[in-house]
């Protein structure tokens, strides 16, 4: 069944074209990956858990992109079907493939952030729904169609994990509506915006409240159940001593990333879920 479509906000729903959801998508990974500390995962400062790619990955990465969101988004405008959209972003991610040598930095992102794009996109086109949040619109439109998917996906991580873990990781969550970004993430990331935090802080406090909740794909394939569950506690640790409102939180979250890179934990799938929270709060999603 179908996703009911929940009404947002009337008044805060940006009209974007293709060519400015483009612009937004790639502008919300660069915040992404420029936001320091985060626990496991790729910065400016170093490598975090990964071994096959650094932070100039990430910004070949995402040059690399530029232009498939905006595709993606005239698709969707189109009203495109989930497995016409499959194509461009296969193609997207033989381009990122390419320049990254191999190194899978986006394939999340390039999901989520482009079902984001092809369901604003939609929005727009279809103004009687302008009042309906991109995610859910995604569990409307695509939904059906993302979860009959799996059985045809050729084997990843995230396979593997839901086979063993019975974690649905990236599909479950878009077939959901993206219930992680809407009900954990955006309000996180307003919370902490009203209280006057700064954005990159921001961010990061968006990423614990993530971390500390979603079944992460990548945590679960790295450091199975224990890994996930240590994580999740000392992420929710975190928060209840104050979060990135703590003076000293930036040299907590540093011990943190010390850790998670020593057993190789690296909370990917929380990281692209912050970059579409990213994504739906400049759309005005609530």
């Amino acid at each position: 069944m179908s996703a009911p479509l929940t009404p947002s906000r009337p008044d805060t729903a940006v009209s974007l074209s293709p060519a400015a959801l483009d612009a937004a998508c790639c502008a919300a990974l660069k915040h992404e990956a420029d936001a320091w500390p985060k626990p496991g995962l790729v910065t400016p400062v170093d490598s975090g858990s990964h071994r096959d790619m650094n932070y100039a990955s990430f910004v070949d990465s995402i040059a690399a992109l530029r232009g498939y969101f905006a595709e993606v988004a005239e698709a969707g405008a189109r009203g495109a079907t989930y497995a016409e959209l499959q194509p461009i972003a296969i193609a997207a991610e033989t381009r990122m493939l390419a320049a990254t040598r191999g190194a899978n930095t986006h394939r999340g992102a390039i999901f989520n952030l482009g079902l984001l794009a092809a369901a604003a996109a939609w929005r727009q086109a279809n103004q009687s729904h302008g009042s309906v949040r991109c995610g859910d619109l995604v569990a409307r439109l695509w939904g059906p169609a993302i979860l009959a998917s799996r059985s045809a996906a050729p084997s990843s991580h995230g396979q593997a994990v839901w086979a063993q873990f019975s974690a649905g990781g990236a599909r479950a969550q878009a077939a959901a509506g993206f219930p992680a970004v809407y009900r954990v993430g955006l309000p996180a990331l307003h919370a902490l915006l009203a209280d006057g935090i700064d954005e990159e802080a921001a961010l990061i406090g968006t990423l614990m409240a993530l971390m500390a909740r979603l079944d992460d794909t990548n945590l679960l394939w790295r450091g199975g159940a224990a890994g996930l569950a240590d994580v999740q506690s000392a992420a929710h640790a975190f928060e209840r001593d104050g979060g990135v409102r703590h003076p000293a939180w930036r040299e907590r979250l540093t011990h943190m990333h010390a850790w998670m890179v020593q057993r190789h934990l690296s909370p990917g799938g929380s990281a692209d879920l912050v970059a579409a929270v990213w994504l739906v709060h400049q759309l005005g999603d609530a």
